[in-house]
């Protein structure tokens, strides 16, 4: 998935793992990719509104397919903001 982020054959894509934590830092060592960890639908809106985050990592084991769902969709349907935004996302890119 990183890497095909990383090769701009995909745009976004979402990890999975016991609690999303491991796969998201697992994630985030592949430069361009700005992974999310979200625990309420609000993380999961402003990982794209405000980060433009490109990789939603969710937890198998402390999520329930409902809430999963929940904020695959918000994420999904979230624009990026951009404006003052885009300054600290470009300073992640450099990282």
């Amino acid at each position: 998935l990183c890497k095909a982020i990383q090769n701009k054959e995909v745009d976004l894509g979402i990890a999975i793992c016991g609690t999303g934590l491991g796969i998201s830092m697992a994630a985030n060592k592949v430069h361009g990719v700005r992974c999310a960890v979200p625990t309420t639908p609000f993380m999961a809106e402003m990982a794209k509104a405000h980060n433009n985050a490109n990789v939603l990592a969710l937890g198998g084991r402390v999520l329930t397919p409902e809430q999963a769902i929940e904020y695959v969709d918000i994420w999904l349907d979230t624009e990026f903001l951009g404006s003052y935004h885009a300054n600290r996302v470009a300073m992640l890119d450099e990282m």
